[in-house]
């Protein structure tokens, strides 16, 4: 494994271009990005006389214990003491607020503690976000959507030991969640002026999207996502165009982006790929289960979107391809598929920027404009993660596979132009 390393004062990542599958090295894309910041958020409790509150505090100090035996105990004690549970949610709902200043958003939230909690945890969790997040007027860009995405369904064992060593279990888990690099504004700061709806071009894109993935006729979908990359560039040429003509005062945004296992790395390689072929960069947190795209406001929105796109599109190109592996008598294995999304990454990685650079051919004199915007990028980027670290893919390797992915990336087609397109024979060293 080969990594670089330099200097970071938050969360680490990785980031970079997709590879080629030459050698196996992906580039500095897709490496493991732990946080360089432990500290836990702390308990922000009341520090009131009563019994509950005192209940509360002596029970709270589990969650800074390693042991199991201590939050055994610290339940016991808020079973036995109903008036508790007030104050119990009360503080919860300070620790998801402490939170939000400390870089989380919703998904990420839910995205930890679906991956080690469980169905309980996340409830209580649900309950508690949409909770504090009701006393705001207005919540930051993005954020409705993330709160759309929760179960609100509510359910609590039936025994209140149970109860409260759930809550304790979360608890303990976010006041020991690290400080995130922000990617947008806090609740409760002044946000810009809420935007009128969708721009129309976002519009258009989602729906091309949806289309490809709901149709079953390769040539079409072919169609419809070439379609959707070619808009993207050329929006991304219109927003030059503008700035080339009045320089304005905003800079490059962020925002994050769940990449979860089974085969993160090659998912957080395809997101690279989308990113880097639509100016912007992604840094891989391997370790929250995320992907930071750092970018001008008006490209982020439709990565998001064709990065999901192709996903599904591929998942479904790989279901068949293990289908009529089955058919003919080959059974298909992890290493299969984890090979398939690898070269169905590597492929497109190619075939976007390949789309890219010929929409921006065709407005030569934008090319300025358009390093001036991705040397913003890369800036902000660095500014954001100081510290970064590279690393080769780590994945068994199927032939098959990889050529199965090779071809699902031909069929998801981004356009007429082919030049660029790499020898679906070249691969990973095994």
């Amino acid at each position: 494994m080969s990594t670089s390393n330099t200097g970071s004062t938050g969360s680490r990542g990785s980031r970079g271009s997709t590879g080629t599958g030459n050698g196996g090295n992906t580039g500095n894309g897709t490496g493991s990005t732990g946080s360089t910041d432990t500290g836990s958020t702390g308990s922000t409790g009341s520090t009131g006389n009563g019994s509950t509150d005192g209940t509360v505090d002596r029970a709270f100090e589990a969650l800074y214990a390693s042991d199991d035996g201590s939050l055994d105990t610290a339940a016991s004690l808020l079973a036995a003491d109903r008036a508790a549970d007030p104050e119990l949610g009360r503080r919860g709902e300070e620790f998801v607020r402490t939170l939000w200043g400390r870089g989380w958003q919703p998904a990420d939230l839910v995205r930890i503690a679906r991956r080690d909690l469980s169905d309980a945890h996340l409830r209580i969790l649900t309950g508690l976000v949409l909770t504090e997040t009701a006393r705001y007027d207005r919540l930051p860009h993005r954020w409705r959507a993330q709160l759309d995405e929760l179960d609100p369904s509510p359910g609590r064992p039936t025994d209140r030991f149970s109860y409260a060593t759930t809550v304790l279990e979360l608890y303990r888990l976010l006041v020991r969640l690290p400080r995130l690099d922000a990617v947008g504004p806090v609740p409760g700061e002044a946000l810009p002026p809420a935007a009128a709806g969708e721009p129309r071009m976002l519009t258009r894109i989602r729906a091309l999207l949806a289309k490809a993935e709901a149709t079953g006729y390769p040539e079409e979908a072919e169609a419809l996502t070439a379609k959707a990359q070619e808009l993207m560039a050329r929006h991304s040429l219109d927003e030059a165009t503008l700035a080339a003509g009045a320089p304005s005062p905003e800079t490059p945004g962020a925002v994050r982006i769940g990449v979860e296992p089974p085969y993160e790395q090659a998912k957080a390689i395809l997101l690279d790929a989308v990113a880097t072929a639509n100016h912007c960069r992604a840094v891989w947190n391997e370790a929250y289960g995320f992907s930071t795209v750092v970018g001008f406001e008006a490209d982020l929105d439709p990565v998001e979107l064709l990065y999901t796109s192709l996903l599904v599109q591929g998942t479904a190109a790989m279901t068949r391809a293990e289908a009529e592996q089955r058919a003919g008598g080959r059974k298909r294995t992890k290493s299969f598929r984890q090979s398939f999304l690898l070269a169905y990454a590597n492929r497109l990685g190619a075939r976007l920027a390949a789309t890219s650079r010929r929409v921006a051919s065709e407005a030569p004199t934008l090319l300025p404009a358009l390093a001036s915007r991705d040397l913003a990028v890369t800036t902000r980027t660095d500014e954001l993660f100081p510290e970064t670290r590279a690393t080769r893919v780590r994945a068994a390797w199927d032939e098959e596979g990889w050529t199965h992915g090779a071809s699902a990336a031909d069929r998801a087609g981004l356009g007429p132009d082919r030049r660029g397109v790499e020898d679906g024979r070249n691969r990973p060293g095994r």
